[in-house]
């Protein structure tokens, strides 16, 4: 049960700005997001994954990190 419970807190709770994502992925990346003002996994998740490759700062690695950061807290990108 208590899995559960970490997976919904994660996906609803907005983070201190410019704190969301860190130690997950590089800043370049983070700020990217920042300047889309998506603060949240649920507002990542309004996107698609290429909508987030076509941000500056953002590369393979830091894609697979946060995929791989989305699968752990049951969220996913938008199909295209």
């Amino acid at each position: 049960m208590a899995k559960s419970l970490i997976s919904i807190c994660a996906v609803n709770h907005v983070v201190e700005k410019g704190n969301f994502l860190q130690g997950v992925i590089a800043m370049p990346a983070r700020r990217a997001l920042g300047k889309e003002k998506i603060d949240s996994l649920q507002k990542l998740s309004d996107y698609s994954e290429a909508e987030i490759m076509q941000l500056h700062g953002f590369g393979k690695n830091a894609m697979e990190k946060l995929k791989n950061y989305m699968k752990e807290n049951n969220v996913s990108f938008k199909n295209n």
